[in-house]
């Protein structure tokens, strides 16, 4: 059988990955295409979207029933996505959780659980009729009192709300109909409303109630899918919802259309690389996310397999601006002065097909958001600057703490090589490392590290990196009341065209305080077995409408 690809929305790195890809044009047109996302930390996946072009026998009549077996590179710490940013969770609670609007393939913003919604003249609310007779994996009928309640919490715990929607509040207008209230009008609201991490999942008034501010206990969503066993540190087992209320539009990207075609999805907790390429290829996986460059070769040989190469987002250093050494902006300059970022991202991905080398917060396909303003500091690799500034903000030889993971190798790859090149100008950099959700969990406490390694996702707008607004709270704690006012004016701009000089003020004003180092943009790259169809990839895997043929 041919092997079967798919290619990913323009971009530069089509264009690099190109003689990697050609051949699949001419297996899609043979057979049908697959998709599956790749992985990373802080959300997932690509500038556009990826799907599956099937075959057209998956087009007439696709096969139900089955099992797919999914090997994961990390665990979650929660499957509640109002908490956390983290892929882990948003990967596996996109299937069980539903949120009022969300995005269709080209990150417009489409209703799901709302039948529709409508701004005010003055922008100043937004109401969304719900539509009606979707149920809970409890068989409770939604109603607004819990969409209110779950969207008041989301705003008041999540990095989004805090940031980008203060004093905003839902209220319930009938059962079947809410109202956002908002304090200013924002070019953004609906966009931040369908953020996928951390998203704002609808979940019953009385489980809301019941957590407080904490995440829940008790995984209830409207979804295709509903959680039947979380068995820690091994695997998430998911069932069809057989109750499940769909969209009747087309399926487009996160929108539209949705049917859980398999019986059961099983999330199986496999950290340890070379098992999930193994699992992978002899069949005891279906699919595996977060496949390492270096097996590329050996996916491509099994003839039961293909892999799938989509772009992931970027990769970056997250400073500790709250205490330690750099909390002094000066520390800071020092290390992205030093930095070789080539060296860096070869480590992490093997191959320059792999990676772009480019300085700009948003990817270069995204008009709008993407800005070369204060590219000249990026990738210096000025070591005799780099030893002025650390000489400069007071250094004195304490230990410098790179907080890390394995469960991402490319991750821990480049810290290997970023200590190399910090002890080169006399920082006494150590690795911390952890699994996953330790690492979240020491990232909280800001005395016991001073950078960590992540990823971030593809974002539709700037204001969704959480790592840039101080309101937010995220790990490194940014602090600046500049970028803040920047992101509030470009929220307050008329339009996207009269906000784009904000954008270059922001990018250069980053490149400046560097509340993170970004270091470059890189691809995703899962494997997928032949007899399973339809997987699609919007910032994370869509497992509802895929099917397998192996029974």
């Amino acid at each position: 059988m041919e092997k079967r690809r798919s290619l990913f929305t323009d971009s530069p790195l089509k264009k690099k990955l190109l003689p990697i890809l050609l051949a699949s044009v001419f297996a899609l047109t043979a057979c049908g295409g697959q998709t599956t996302g790749g992985h990373t930390s802080e959300g997932n996946a690509g500038s556009g979207s990826t799907s599956a072009q099937g075959n057209s026998t998956q087009a007439e009549s696709p096969a139900t029933g089955g099992v797919i077996n999914i090997a994961y590179p990390a665990k979650a710490a929660t499957l509640d996505p109002h908490t956390t940013t983290n892929a882990s969770t948003k990967d596996i609670a996109r299937q069980i959780f539903e949120p009022l609007v969300t995005l269709n393939s080209k990150y417009e913003v489409v209703p799901m659980l709302a039948e529709s919604y409508e701004v005010s003249q003055d922008g100043l609310s937004i109401t969304f009729p719900l539509r009606k007779g979707v149920k809970f994996h409890n068989g409770k009928e939604m109603t607004a009192d819990d969409v209110v309640a779950s969207m008041n919490k989301w705003l008041k715990v999540s990095t989004q709300g805090k940031a980008n929607l203060s004093g905003a509040a839902f209220t319930a207008k009938d059962p079947g109909t809410v109202v956002l209230t908002l304090q200013k009008p924002s070019l953004l609201t609906l966009h931040i409303l369908a953020d996928t991490a951390p998203f704002p999942a609808i979940m019953p008034k009385e489980i809301i109630e019941e957590s407080g501010v904490e995440a829940v206990k008790t995984f209830i969503g409207t979804g295709p899918f509903q959680l039947e066993e979380w068995k820690q540190d091994q695997y998430v087992h998911l069932k069809k919802y057989p109750d499940y209320a769909s969209r009747t539009e087309a399926s487009d990207g996160l929108g539209g259309k949705k049917e859980a075609l398999v019986d059961d999805l099983y999330f199986h907790y496999v950290t340890d690389e070379s098992t999930r390429v193994a699992g992978i290829t002899t069949g005891e996986y279906d699919i595996a996310f977060s496949i390492p460059f270096d097996n590329a070769e050996q996916i491509e040989n099994s003839p039961d397999v293909s892999s799938f190469v989509s772009e992931g987002g970027m990769t970056t250093f997250v400073f500790n601006k709250k205490s330690g050494l750099f909390s002094n902006v000066k520390a800071r300059q020092a290390v992205n002065a030093a930095l070789d970022i080539e060296e860096i991202l070869i480590s992490a991905y093997r191959d320059s097909r792999y990676y772009t080398l480019d300085s700009g917060l948003a990817l270069p396909n995204q008009s709008d958001w993407h800005s070369q303003a204060g590219k000249e500091e990026y990738n210096q690799h000025n070591l005799d600057k780099a030893k002025q500034l650390l000489a400069e903000s007071g250094y004195k030889g304490e230990e410098v703490t790179i907080l890390v993971t394995r469960d991402y190798p490319d991750y821990y790859n480049a810290a290997v090589v970023a200590q190399q090149q910090l002890q080169a100008i006399g920082l006494n950099a150590k690795l911390d490392v952890y699994d996953w959700p330790t690492m979240q969990e020491r990232r909280k406490d800001e005395k016991v590290w001073d950078f960590f390694v992540v990823g971030f996702a593809v974002r539709p707008t700037l204001h969704q990196l959480p790592f840039l607004d101080s309101r937010g709270g995220y790990p490194g704690w940014t602090n600046s009341p500049e970028i803040d006012k920047l992101l509030d004016e470009i929220q307050s701009a008329p339009s996207i065209a009269e906000a784009k000089p904000l954008v270059d003020q922001l990018q250069a004003l980053v490149w400046q305080e560097l509340p993170i180092i970004k270091l470059g943009n890189r691809v995703n790259m899962a494997a997928v077995a032949n007899h399973v169809q339809g997987l699609q990839d919007v910032i994370g895997p869509i497992l509802w409408n895929v099917s397998t043929t192996k029974k």
